[in-house]
C-alpha cells in the first residue's frame, strides 16, 4: 500500500525542496517513506541530504545506464533519490523513464514524495504532478506565489490529480497569515496543513548539507513541518494499482 505526493509550488524560492525532506522525515516516524528528486533540471534535494559527492543519480537511471536501486540511498531515516546537477546528466536524461523509476519505487514504500520542478514551464515539469495521487502545494504568502499554486492545482486536477493540501512556508512575522491562509482557503480545494515561519536554522541546514529536522529539531520551523505531516493524511492504495497507473501516465504537454 503507497500513496504518491507531489510537492509543488509553481514558483521557485518557496522552500519546496526544504519542504519535501523535512515532510519526509516527519513521516517517516510512521510510514517508510522514499523522497524522489523529480526536479532533473535544477536539482537541489542532494545538498539537503548529504549526498552531493554520491556517484549515482536519478540522471544515471533515466539515461539507462543504472537501475533505480542503484541511485537510492538510506538517509535520515527515509530512502533518498538524488538527482544530479551536470548539463550532461540532464541533456541525457530521458523524462519517459521517470515513470518507471517511479512507479518501481511505489511497489517498497508507504509514502513517495516527488519534489517537483517549481514552475510548469515543460513535459518533464508537470509529470510528476500528473503521476501523484495528490499534491501538497507549498507557498509563501504572497499574490504571485499564491497565483501560481492556483495553477499548479488547476493542472493537477485536469489529470485527476487531488489536493492534499496547502503549506504556507518562509512565513515572516509581520505578514497577516491567518487572513491570506482564510482567503485561500476559498479557492484551493485543500486545507491549510500548517504555516512555517521563516527560520535562519533552515539556512544553516542547507549550508550544512543536513535536513532542517536533523539539523534543529526543536526550531519553530521544524515544529510546524512536524505539524504538517501530523495534518496529512495518508490514503494508501494496493501498490501495484498505483505502480500499474504511473508506468501509464500520459506525458502531458506543459499548460
Amino acid at each position: 500500500m503507497v500513496e504518491v505526493f507531489a510537492v509543488a509550488s509553481g514558483k521557485g524560492g518557496t522552500g519546496k525542496t526544504t519542504s519535501t525532506v523535512a515532510l519526509g522525515m516527519a513521516l517517516a516516524d510512521r510510514y517508510d517513506v522514499t523522497v524522489v528528486d523529480a526536479d532533473t533540471g535544477m536539482a537541489n534535494l542532494l545538498f539537503h541530504a548529504g549526498l552531493s559527492d554520491v556517484e549515482t543519480t536519478l540522471h544515471d537511471v533515466l539515461a539507462g545506464d543504472r537501475p533505480i536501486g542503484e541511485a537510492t540511498y538510506d538517509r535520515f531515516g527515509m530512502r533518498v533519490v538524488p538527482c544530479g546537477t551536470s548539463l550532461d546528466g540532464f541533456r541525457d536524461a530521458d523524462p519517459k523513464r521517470l515513470r518507471e523509476a517511479v512507479a518501481t519505487l511505489a511497489t517498497d514504500t508507504d509514502v513517495l514524495l516527488l519534489d517537483s520542478p517549481p514552475a510548469l514551464d515543460s513535459r518533464a515539469a508537470v509529470l510528476p504532478i500528473v503521476m501523484a495521487d495528490r499534491i501538497v502545494v507549498v507557498l509563501q504568502p504572497t499574490i504571485p506565489a499564491i497565483s501560481d499554486g492556483l495553477k499548479v492545482q488547476e493542472y493537477a486536477s485536469s489529470y485527476g490529480t487531488g489536493v492534499a493540501g496547502v503549506l504556507f512556508n518562509k512565513v515572516r512575522p509581520d505578514e497577516d497569515i491567518e487572513g491570506i491562509a482564510e482567503k485561500t482557503e476559498r479557492y484551493f480545494d485543500g486545507p491549510t496543513l500548517a504555516t512555517v515561519p521563516e527560520s535562519e536554522q533552515a539556512r544553516e541546514a542547507r549550508r550544512a548539507g543536513r535536513p532542517l529536522l536533523a539539523h534543529a529539531p526543536e526550531c519553530d520551523a521544524a515544529g510546524a513541518f512536524r505539524r504538517v505531516a501530523d495534518g496529512l493524511s495518508v490514503q494508501p492504495v494496493p501498490s501495484e494499482t498505483v505502480a500499474d497507473r504511473v508506468r501509464s501516465a500520459v506525458i502531458p504537454e506543459p499548460p
